[in-house]
């Protein structure tokens, strides 16, 4: 028999998405029976699996250990090579890590045989005894908001469940404010508030800008001041209010302003790399849970500076 209690960190969810999780190997319909058949309990009683779980709640499992090994056993991703990378943390709590993405490496793996950053991250728990086989089995950390290969900035992840949930709905609903810079073609004199309508095409992975809505398009604003002129172009602060794909890159271009580097919304020029960095996220106050972190400012410097 297997006994699990509940925690701070993995509350607030349902009892049967947590026994999915926990079971990976098990499909859903032999969990449901043994909910009925009472070889699982939840503090020693009967349960359908709609329980919303609470810190201090007893689950109980009763199987072999080799059954439970079984539908519980995590199959990591393993490499030719061992990982080679210079990770750059610039925050970690116990429920948070912020890393410094470089340019070319991917947040989530595409295909496979990619190598991540979500990959680097686990690697990097794992190695240095942060995650714990039992932990893992419940979550299995994972970044929360999303960067393309080709920007680099600051892209924060969750170590914990509770603190997934948290932190995706606060990127969702704008409580936690993302700001970027960025060089832009072109000389920009005064500080704006643009909105649009973006509508996306998934085959050329490319997004184009409206002013009128559609049924296939979708709200964007996008908030941003000059900071410096540097050879003919504008160093921007961009303040992403909508967070969708490609905006800041296609938002800027639709007003004349394609950044410096963007071969798919600009113009050729001597840059690798499109010029975009997120370089600063702001929490907002939290009282019960992340309060590491609860109303904090956390920047990011940039890979080299764009001259």
């Amino acid at each position: 028999m297997k006994e699990i209690t509940i925690t701070e960190k993995n509350k607030d969810q349902r009892l049967d998405k947590f026994l999915f999780r926990l079971l990976c190997n098990a499909n859903n319909s032999f969990v449901y029976k043994m909910l009925r058949k009472k070889n699982i309990t939840l503090n020693d009683k009967k349960a359908d699996g709609k329980e919303i779980l609470k810190s201090g709640d007893i689950i109980k499992i009763w199987f072999s250990d080799e059954t439970y090994a079984g539908f519980t056993k995590v199959e990591l991703t393993t490499y030719e090579k061992p990982l080679e990378y210079n990770l750059s943390i610039v925050y970690e709590d116990d429920d948070v890590i912020i890393i410094n993405k470089p340019v070319g490496l991917l947040s989530q793996s595409a295909k496979a045989g990619d190598v991540s950053l979500n990959d680097i991250l686990l690697d990097y728990l794992i190695k240095n005894k942060k995650l714990t086989e039992d932990e893992l089995l419940l979550y299995k950390p994972s970044v929360v908001n999303r960067l393309d290969r080709n920007t680099s900035g600051l892209i924060v992840a969750a170590k914990n469940l509770r603190a997934a949930q948290v932190l995706s709905e606060g990127f969702r609903d704008r409580t936690i404010n993302k700001y970027y810079k960025c060089l832009v073609h072109g000389i920009v004199e005064k500080s704006q508030n643009i909105k649009g309508y973006l509508s996306k095409d998934s085959k050329k992975n490319k997004v184009s800008i409206t002013n009128t809505e559609s049924d296939e398009s979708s709200y964007i604003e996008t908030e941003y001041k000059p900071l410096e002129v540097i050879d003919g172009n504008t160093l921007l602060e961009v303040h992403l209010i909508t967070g969708k794909t490609h905006q800041i890159r296609a938002h800027l271009s639709s007003i004349g302003y394609p950044l410096c580097g963007d071969h798919k919304y600009g113009i050729k020029d001597k840059y690798k790399y499109q010029c975009l960095h997120c370089y600063k996220v702001v929490f907002p106050k939290y009282t019960d849970i992340l309060t590491n972190i609860s109303g904090r400012t956390i920047y990011g410097d940039m890979e080299k500076p764009w001259t």
